[in-house]
């Protein structure tokens, strides 16, 4: 079905409350509900540690930094003040009018589902061109920001800490653009939802894809400003040169310890699959799943906590609870997905329930997941025909290790040298600590 143009941003205006699903997804969504100390129970942001993101910082000063400036924004329905309102809306109120927008994977409404975008469209009422950014590579980005006529770029969406979540390569990639036709990019700051910690293994760029560009580990444990300050130096040169100009508007208030339940922000879901910020948390294990012939979930209420396939019982439940995984507990479950893997099909499996986020570790978790289905449910269990697992993993090593037997801690202790390796490289580029 096509894009539906009028319906854009609501009443079809960027002038009126704009991305209008943006807002109703930041009060509607759940607020988190984490504990934020793990056994004592308490939840919610800790007191006087108010958080403010770098586009409420510029708002707050009336955009001044960019005023004068033809200004392209590459952003989605998570680009919102504290308010509640979008950062376009803002911008337009201070004068400051948007000469392009660019849409990422999902487009720049947040409706399109996995792999998907709206395509290029005008807004009938202000005439500003959104732009589908995804999937265009680097000399077609820079063909649009030339089209467009920018001379700065802001990008601006809510990452979630995972290398195979594309927003962070779309912000690569828009670096990179504007780098080669010469236009200043400023990232407008947001906490990592996930904290601060690295973990996981390096991609090896013989698996370089969408879901993966550089050699980052899975998780990485930075904020898109300091993600953009790495690939600036570390990558840009590869890919015709560094920016000229790249600003980060910096967070207020946050430090790399602290989960999105321990601030006060609201969440708004980055992507239809990621209802909220415990779904974020669970990602980096339970995406793995993309790449196996098992449900990760989508087409279901709780995306990313709920795996399986038909035929799973409750032995997969019972061998995991036995692993005493920690911050985490299973429940045996069977659910019908609505879409996806499994369409109408009755499923079994188990659903990821964290109980401590500061224990809880997603990809050991993930790991051990897999693993132990593959054990149990060996007549069930596989990959995906097209082997995705390598591209999402980065490396063919995920794969081959559980299908020679390999245990959790031997696969995990395969990564030891790397992780040390990105943690030390990328202290120089951290902002908060």
């Amino acid at each position: 079905m096509p894009f539906n143009r009028r319906t854009f941003l609501g009443a079809g205006a960027l002038a009126t409350p704009l991305l209008t699903s943006g807002s109703q997804l930041a009060s509607a969504a759940p607020r988190p509900g984490a504990s934020s100390d793990g056994a004592s129970g308490r939840s919610g942001p800790e007191p006087g540690r108010a958080v403010r993101p770098g586009a409420d910082i510029l708002a707050d000063e009336g955009w001044k930094r960019l005023a004068d400036r033809k200004v392209g924004v590459l952003s989605n329905p998570t680009g919102v003040l504290k308010s509640g309102g979008h950062i376009v809306d803002s911008l337009i109120e201070a004068g400051i009018r948007p000469v392009a927008a660019f849409g990422p994977e999902h487009g720049f409404r947040g409706s399109a589902q996995a792999g998907g975008s709206e395509g290029d469209y005008k807004d009938p009422r202000t005439g500003v061109p959104v732009y589908d950014a995804y999937g265009a590579t680097i000399d077609e980005l820079a063909r649009m920001y030339r089209k467009s006529g920018v001379d700065t770029v802001v990008f601006d969406i809510n990452d979630v800490g995972s290398r195979f979540y594309t927003y962070i390569w779309a912000m690569y990639e828009g670096m990179a653009a504007a780098a080669r036709v010469g236009v200043g990019f400023v990232v407008l700051d947001r906490p990592n939802p996930i904290g601060g910690s690295a973990y996981g293994p390096t991609l090896d760029p013989k698996f370089s894809s969408g879901v993966g560009l550089k050699p980052i580990v899975l998780q990485h444990g930075m904020t898109a400003g300091e993600l953009a300050r790495l690939f600036n130096n570390e990558f840009l040169p590869e890919d015709g040169g560094k920016l000229d100009s790249l600003d980060v508007i910096e967070i207020s208030g946050w430090k790399r310890d602290r989960l999105f339940s321990q601030t006060d922000l609201v969440w708004t879901p980055p992507s239809p699959n990621m209802p909220t910020p415990e779904t974020a948390l669970a990602y980096p294990g339970t995406c793995l799943f993309e790449g196996t012939v098992f449900s990760e979930g989508r087409g279901t209420t709780s995306p990313f906590e709920i795996m399986g396939a038909p035929g799973v019982d409750w032995r997969w439940r019972e061998a995991l609870q036995e692993q005493g995984l920690p911050g985490v507990s299973f429940r045996e479950t069977y659910f019908v997905p609505t879409f996806g893997k499994f369409t109408d099909e009755q499923c079994g499996g188990v659903q990821l329930n964290i109980t401590d986020p500061h224990a809880f570790e997603p990809i050991r978790t993930g790991i051990a997941m897999i693993v132990t289905a593959k054990r149990v449910h060996p007549e069930l269990f596989g990959w995906r025909e097209d082997n995705f697992i390598d591209k999402l993993f980065g490396s063919d090593r995920l794969r081959t290790m559980v299908n020679a037997g390999a245990g959790t801690d031997e696969i995990i202790g395969s990564w030891s040298d790397e992780i040390a390796g990105f943690r030390r490289n990328r202290e120089q580029y951290l902002i908060y600590r």
